[in-house]
């Protein structure tokens, strides 16, 4: 019997694994190939850029509102939808015969990554306890790492051999299969349509409308931002307004009849403390992730497969290290990791702004090393405290929530690197070595506001740190009395 409950515990880790795979390596192979698609498009580097940044808003939108169908419908069909929705997005863009058509295909895409993203610490949360939780994200993180790892590695290979259009195209064959596995291994009730309306259509539409809205107006203002400073009130303004209605959709959604985010959830001031910092990460982590293909590419003319293979770097130091972070975090203190993760994450953001003109690979590699220990002590323990502070039954929500801050975060940091970048180089269109000191000088400045950022995640963690062994004193005390 134990036996049967562990190969089938293993089964479900296979799929969401394979699942995390496929939608890691799209996006780190994404993010690689920006320079390529922008010259083959005859578009500025900075609109390239939309190619990563539409995937991530779209995901960010729509990451609540599939944790919650999850949890009142079935997060096994919603994962699995997820999976054939992504396979449709890939094969749109890789076909795409222009720009438009391309964005179109990575919406497509991003829906499926949402649901696929929603779901998965949900079903992990269903099927293993507390005390091996831990261990089976930090497998599932094992998977992303290597589609991470993938992506620069596979992706550079394939836009120096061939078209682009292949990291793509390659998601189709892989995905076919993943799919199959996922029908044969997982447990997907059968669900009528007349059933699926029935249990949304009291939902809080209104909500997630304003939501929507707000999202989109709060990152259209990186366009104006990379417009340079002629239209710097203009991005300002659609910050302000599309901030302020994010803000109000989740003050609305709180007070619905039917809110799309538990209120229990959303008031667990732990979780959102843990969901926070997790998002300032992801922001902080993205930022080199979309900087460094225009660093090595764009300006130091290095082939894709070989920055490809500078980059993975970091992934290959997260796989590494990531299931001793795992067991650690089901051993020791895991708030303590969490503070040591980020401690070397900020550190990490100095080597970057430290980065020489030329390519110096001894004063290279070793920030793009630090990023990924740093990454991956900080986020098993972290996910492991987030989905302990909720109850079972809104484990799909939490979920949600905690991929949602993920995905905002590198959606920020995308939009706030790739902003920041060209406000500073007005007038400039593309990325080249003729661009001379002055992106150097743009590139250093970015890092210097990401090592503040991870700064101000670095002492939310050690609040919380201190707060855990507060709290453990005032325990100890009050069982000697």
């Amino acid at each position: 019997m134990m036996a049967e409950s562990r190969g089938k515990s293993l089964s479900i880790i296979i799929v969401l694994g394979l699942f995390s795979f496929l939608t890691a390596l799209s996006g780190s192979s994404t993010n690689l190939a920006i320079p390529k698609i922008a010259i083959s498009m005859d578009i500025s580097s900075s609109m390239a850029t939309w190619i990563v940044q539409i995937g991530l808003i779209t995901t960010a939108i729509l990451l609540v509102m599939f944790g919650h169908i999850g949890d009142i419908l079935s997060k096994d069909v919603v994962f699995l939808a997820g999976g054939l929705a992504f396979l449709v997005g890939s094969a749109i863009t890789g076909f795409a015969p222009d720009f438009v058509i391309i964005l179109f295909g990575r919406v497509i895409q991003a829906i499926g990554s949402a649901m696929i993203m929603a779901n998965s610490m949900g079903i992990v949360t269903e099927y293993f306890p507390d005390k091996r939780r831990a261990e089976a994200l930090a497998m599932i993180s094992m998977f992303i790492s290597v589609g991470s790892i993938s992506g620069p590695g596979i992706g550079g290979f394939i836009i120096s051999a061939a078209s682009w259009r292949w990291i793509y195209w390659i998601n189709i064959p892989l995905g076919i299969l993943v799919l199959w596995l996922g029908f044969k291994l997982l447990p997907v009730p059968r669900e009528s349509w007349a059933h699926v309306r029935e249990v949304t259509k009291g939902a809080n539409w209104t909500g997630q409308n304003l939501f929507t809205l707000g999202i989109i107006i709060f990152f259209l203002s990186g366009s104006f931002f990379q417009s340079g400073r002629s239209k710097l009130l203009m991005g300002l303004a659609f910050f302000i307004i599309g901030g302020a209605i994010t803000i109000y959709s989740f003050v609305q959604d709180d007070k619905s009849n039917l809110p799309w985010i538990a209120p229990e959830v959303l008031h667990n001031r732990g979780f959102m403390n843990s969901i926070f910092a997790l998002m300032l990460v992801m922001l902080v982590n993205s930022v080199s992730n979309i900087l460094m293909p225009f660093y090595l590419q764009s300006y130091n003319g290095m082939s894709p497969f070989m920055s490809g293979l500078v980059i993975m770097l970091q992934s290959v130091t997260m796989l590494v290290t990531t299931p001793f972070a795992g067991v650690l975090a089901d051993r020791i203190n895991r708030e303590l990791m969490t503070v040591v993760g980020l401690l070397i994450l900020m550190i990490s953001q100095i080597g970057y702004a430290f980065f020489p003109q030329n390519l110096d690979m001894w004063r290279i590699i070793p920030p793009i090393v630090l990023n990924g220990i740093g990454m991956a002590i900080f986020l098993s323990p972290n996910n492991a405290l987030t989905m302990g502070m909720v109850d079972k039954k809104m484990s799909g929500i939490a979920g949600s929530l905690n991929s949602f801050a993920r995905t905002l975060g590198m959606t920020v940091g995308i939009s706030f690197a790739s902003s920041m970048l060209f406000f500073q180089l007005p007038g400039v269109t593309r990325i080249t070595r003729a661009v001379g000191d002055r992106f150097i000088q743009a590139f250093y400045n970015v890092f210097w506001m990401a090592t503040v950022i991870s700064t101000i995640a670095l002492v939310v963690v050690l609040i919380r740190y201190l707060g855990s062994r507060k709290n453990s004193t005032k325990v100890v005390a009050k069982g000697s009395e």
